[in-house]
């Protein structure tokens, strides 16, 4: 049975075209840097969003035209694997991300649960055997269910931390058995609604626990895996423990994990910790953990995590100028963590929507592959930080200097005289490369 019986595969046809299903700037041939388009961007499908959404919000039932779905949840799981993987073929893409909920009803026990997540992996591998379409992540999803109310491994419910650690445990399995490459952790519950009732160093204590435990098993069954967190500062828990790039960074140097994790960062969580997604890439860059990022925007007049598709194009060159930087972000990729809006209900809004943020990546790409070249922001930085090459900037920099006798300069250079940054300049500038 064909699901989108209306829609051929995706092709690139350039910005003169009048065809909403096709692409206007992402050619995945197109070499820039000595790499394709496809290899720099490494597309992933978020199962959960694409699949799974029903296009429900806190004020409204679903909406989503969805002919996948039956009245008997296997079944439905079934339906969804090969909806998923005709729409990833026709979209052009090489990668998919799940939740393990997202696949497979969790039924009426552990036991059956488990039973369920064989089954559509199963069909799943089969798919991907005769596609060459891979899995770029996996993750456990213990958030959504009642028994996490308390949190996963910070709950304060010892048989919870147990609970979850036989989801981790399948779900590194299942990593295994489906050749992922990286193995996400999101704590949708870890953290806190008030200190007055909470332990915060026993249950950050217990979480790095758990991350030990998932590394120790992962090398018990052989399976070399790119652990990732993914960041977000508040929204379920009032305050979550990895809140941002830096906040989890001082958590994995804490506990001695930077050998094993690096970051999954997504645009949004960004947003609502405040920050920039170029910044929290930039912030994970300078510790070597940029793992891979989750593609999306909020609307920053909501303050929510609206998870639209990324069509900013200023934002994604500047996230693609840090993955330049970075070398690229293999085994990483780029996934859309991105919901259409609950008024594209139709089943071809899905490929309307994934076009339009692969499109507006694709050329994020070409503006930051253009910065690259021209050298916009290394002169810059040259330029501002000059006075750290010679003399007393580059004494200090080789560690020639100390408190005193930085002290004996100043005082005989203590009429300083700044220069201008000139950034209204500078980001004039920088719109010109935006293409």
């Amino acid at each position: 049975m064909a699901y989108f019986p209306n829609v051929d595969k995706i092709k690139y046809e350039g910005t003169k075209t009048e065809n909403p299903f096709a692409f206007r700037h992402y050619d995945p041939d197109e070499v820039i840097e000595g790499k394709t388009m496809k290899e720099h961007l490494r597309f992933a499908v978020a199962w959960w969003h694409t699949l799974t959404q029903d296009g429900s919000d806190p004020f409204g039932a679903p909406t989503n035209i969805r002919t996948w779905i039956t009245d008997d949840p296997m079944q439905t799981s079934k339906n969804r694997v090969e909806a998923g993987f005709e729409f990833f073929e026709k979209l052009g893409v090489e990668y998919f991300c799940f939740h393990d909920v997202d696949i497979a009803p969790e039924g009426d026990s552990l036991e059956e649960f488990l039973a369920n997540l064989d089954e559509i992996t199963d069909l799943i591998k089969e798919k991907m055997d005769q596609t060459g379409i891979k899995l770029l992540w996996n993750t456990a999803n213990m958030f959504t269910n009642p028994r996490f109310v308390h949190g996963a491994a910070s709950s304060s419910n010892a048989d919870v931390f147990a609970y979850s650690a036989a989801q981790v445990k399948k779900g590194l399995e299942i990593s295994k058995k489906l050749g992922g490459k990286n193995y996400v952790f999101w704590g949708g519950r870890e953290g806190y609604e008030s200190l007055l009732n909470t332990d915060l160093p026993l249950e950050q204590d217990n979480i790095a626990r758990f991350f030990h435990m998932a590394v120790d098993y992962a090398k018990e069954i052989k399976h070399d895996v790119q652990f990732l967190i993914e960041p977000k500062p508040l929204e379920p828990s009032k305050h979550q423990y990895d809140y941002d790039a830096a906040t989890t960074m001082a958590f994995l140097q804490k506990y001695d994990l930077t050998d094993y994790f690096k970051l999954n960062l997504e645009a949004n969580h960004a947003t609502l910790a405040g920050h920039t997604f170029e910044h929290e890439i930039t912030v994970a860059r300078s510790y070597n953990a940029l793992g891979s990022l989750d593609a999306n925007q909020g609307d920053v007049l909501l303050g929510w995590d609206t998870d639209e598709f990324p069509t900013n194009i200023y934002d994604t060159t500047l996230a693609m100028y840090q993955v330049l930087e970075n070398g690229g972000i293999a085994p990483g990729g780029i996934n859309f963590d991105a919901k259409v809006r609950r008024s594209s209900f139709e089943m071809e809004d899905l490929f309307l929507a994934h076009i339009a943020g692969m499109d507006t990546f694709a050329r994020g790409l070409k503006a930051a592959a253009k910065l690259k070249e021209d050298g916009f922001f290394t002169k810059e930085l040259d330029r501002r930080y000059a006075s750290y090459k010679t003399g007393i900037g580059k004494a200090i920099i080789d560690g020639k200097e100390n408190l005193s006798s930085l002290a004996d300069y100043a005082l005989e250079h203590d009429q300083i005289k700044n220069q201008s940054n000139h950034l209204e300049l500078l980001k004039s500038r920088l719109n010109d490369y935006l293409v």
